[in-house]
């Protein structure tokens, strides 16, 4: 059965096997590539163009095309809004709407967000009020992102963000929640309702799957407070307890009621780790200073479980596949045949690296 993976693996293999099946359609869409003078990504250009085209012959409903339509203009304008701001590491903020202003959780995100930024971040909420306003509050506008959903009710942009050109507007919540992750280089969870607890399961669902590369996520209370630990509580006994989890899988987040703690868990995080690909197969992972023959020996005897096979080696160098990203060749390596299945182990492995740098 053909599916858009195997369509996109064809792809892969040979440019532009990805068509309408109608050549003078095929021509024109390589035509509208080439007269807005793109040549860089032109392949993934035409993909675009093609799937729309498809759904033509697909006879997609109105219905349909309106999610698409909304998803794709959404995606189009966050991800140029956000361009601007590549080169600052951001953190995303989550929380509840409805916490009120001399909450002890909202000082606690006031005060996080004001200190993360002094770490050289930039903040990212759902731009309400509550937990999310007090992050803008605490960062300040110039250094804040609000990633806002339309709702009949409650959710209107709060007036830190307001009418801020940083402030983009989502219909659907899974656009929304793209953007969320895919901008941000940490997450921080505080006290909320079904909204925190559904954006929390995400982004951990994401990291134990290798959907969305490693990251740092803190849950944060207030002092004394109980919310993270009774939620820790309910991991442990129901989703640990019965085998539905591994205990390796809590090592992908932490749960502190110190500012303190949260900020270091993010910052210590990128200490030495800086980013990480597949090249065929491999985990490349790129870190900040060249890995000593000690901590490549050390990794050797702790993580051999996460090999597939052969061992985890260094290069000073960027792989040869690396070359479409020249601005990371600077950078040494650290390099294993990864299961992708150990995620939670795989974070101890980079906490490893940062440690024993």
């Amino acid at each position: 059965m053909k599916t858009p993976e195997t369509e996109d693996s064809q792809r892969e293999k040979a440019p532009f096997s990805y068509t309408t099946g109608d050549r003078v359609t095929d021509g024109l869409i390589e035509q509208i590539i080439k007269s807005r003078g793109s040549s860089q990504d032109g392949d993934m250009l035409q993909q675009i163009l093609t799937t729309a085209v498809k759904l033509i012959d697909d006879k997609a409903t109105r219905g349909d095309l309106k999610v698409i339509n909304s998803s794709l203009k959404e995606m189009r304008y966050a991800f140029k809004v956000f361009s601007k701001y590549r080169e600052f590491p951001k953190v995303t903020i989550f929380g509840s709407a409805r916490t009120p202003e001399d909450a002890p959780e909202y000082a606690q995100a006031r005060e996080f967000a004001d200190r993360i930024t002094h770490e050289g971040y930039m903040v990212i909420t759902g731009a309400g009020d509550g937990i999310m306003k007090a992050g803008h509050r605490g960062a300040g506008r110039e250094k804040s992102f609000g990633v806002n959903i339309r709702l009949p009710f409650e959710q209107r942009a709060n007036d830190v963000i307001a009418d801020d050109p940083k402030l983009v507007n989502f219909k659907y919540f899974f656009v929304r929640k793209l953007i969320f992750v895919k901008e941000t280089a940490a997450v921080a969870l505080f006290p909320g309702g079904f909204g925190t607890l559904d954006e929390g399961f995400e982004v951990l669902t994401l990291v134990q799957t290798g959907k969305s590369s490693p990251l740092p996520i803190v849950f944060v209370d207030s002092p004394g407070g109980t919310y993270w630990k009774s939620w820790f509580d309910y991991l442990r006994t129901h989703l640990l307890g019965r085998g539905l989890i591994s205990e390796e899988d809590l090592s992908l987040f932490k749960i502190t009621t110190s500012v303190d703690e949260a900020i270091r868990e993010i910052v210590d995080f990128y200490k030495n780790y800086h980013s990480l690909r597949y090249v065929d197969g491999t985990l490349v992972i790129r870190v900040k200073r060249p890995p000593t023959p000690a901590l490549i020996q050390r990794l050797n005897a702790d993580f051999k479980s996460l090999l597939v096979d052969g061992e985890i080696t260094s290069s000073l160098t960027a792989l040869a596949e690396e070359a479409n990203e020249p601005e990371l060749a600077h950078l040494p390596r650290i390099v294993l045949k990864f299961n992708r299945r150990n995620f939670g182990r795989l974070r101890r492995l980079i906490d490893a690296i940062n440690q024993y740098a």
